[in-house]
This record gives C-alpha cells, structure tokens and sequence, in this order.
C-alpha cells in the first residue's frame, strides 16, 4: 500500500517537472538549462523542509520519494551541463555546476532551519 503513496506522488512530480520544462522551453532562449535548475532549486528546499518539520509517514514518503523523487532530477543535471562542456559553452557549464549545487546545498539548509521552527 505504502508503494501507492509513493506512485501517486511521482505521478504528480513527473507532471510538474514536464510542466516547468515545457514553461521554461516557451520563453527561455539562453543555454543555461534553467528548468532544471529551478526543479532542483525548489526541491532541495522542499525536501529540507520536510525533513526539517520531522513530517514522517505515508504523506512524507509521498512528497519526498514520490513527488520530489520524479520532481527533480540529478541524472538531466549531469547530461545537461556535459552538454554545455562538450558544446564548448565551458564557462556556462561551470557556472551551472557550482549554482545548482551551491544554491542547493544552502536552500536545503534554509528548509532544514524553516521546516525545525515550523515543526517545534
């Protein structure tokens, strides 16, 4: 039962990242891989929220592995700035590879604090 949780919150990750994908290819012209960046922005943040708030049970499973689980996405991550690398747009992968992990690490860390003083 616990596996239903989970797929329903996939579902609905996997439909919000398509949507931001499709959002971001409509008025974005830059090569900076900014929908991937966005997703993986917000779900470090979530996800260290929930973490944060101590929320545990079906519901978390369902955010965390489900929803954030097919939300985000570390392997389009990888590809996209290899991408850029391979593409000669060296700078701009760097930049892309320091960003998301920087500002993932500290959003998640914003969650953690946010989700402790909610949770408490």
């Amino acid at each position: 039962m616990m596996g239903l949780w989970i797929a329903l919150g996939a579902f609905f990750g996997a439909i919000c990242r398509y949507g931001v994908s499709r959002l971001f290819a409509t008025f974005m012209t830059s090569s900076f891989p900014a929908a991937t960046f966005i997703v993986n922005v917000i779900g470090s943040f979530l996800l260290g929220l929930i973490v944060g708030s101590g929320l545990e049970g079906k519901i978390a499973l369902m955010v965390t592995t489900g929803f954030l689980g097919s939300f985000t996405t570390f392997s389009t991550f990888q590809l996209e700035g290899l991408k850029l690398w391979e593409n000669g747009e060296r700078k701009v992968a760097a930049i892309y590879f320091l960003l998301t992990n920087v500002t993932g690490i500290g959003v998640a860390f914003m969650g953690i604090v946010l989700g402790r003083s909610l949770g408490s």
